[in-house]
């Protein structure tokens, strides 16, 4: 695995968002994300994680998982990796904790 995961911090992130570079996939709780979520994430909680369920990656980007603090998501590219997937995979190190510290804009879809 040590090549294809890789983590990334929050100013990388920012960028890949501002540049339309990346497909961003959050594996916290459906709770979790109602709260606060990265605009433009996909939900795919790790409680039922499938990785036949994961939102192709459009050519040309790069695929990005997240979580709270960074442990789910190396659960969720563990799988992926396990269940064949070849690309790179990247994580956000510390996670939505580490997004929302450095100031990083979020959504929240609670009512």
């Amino acid at each position: 695995m040590t090549g294809q995961i890789n983590m990334v911090d929050v100013e990388t992130l920012r960028g890949w968002l501002t540049t339309d570079q990346v497909l961003v996939v959050d594996v916290r709780e459906r709770h979790e994300y109602a709260v606060e979520h990265i605009a433009g994430a996909h939900l795919l909680p790790l409680s039922e994680f499938d990785p036949a369920q994961m939102p192709p990656v459009p050519a040309g980007k790069k695929l990005l998982l997240h979580c709270r603090s960074a442990n789910r998501c190396g659960v969720a590219a563990a799988r992926l990796v396990e269940s064949g997937y070849s690309g790179e995979i990247n994580r956000l190190a510390g996670g939505m904790l580490a997004w929302v510290a450095a100031g990083a804009p979020v959504e929240s879809s609670q009512e």
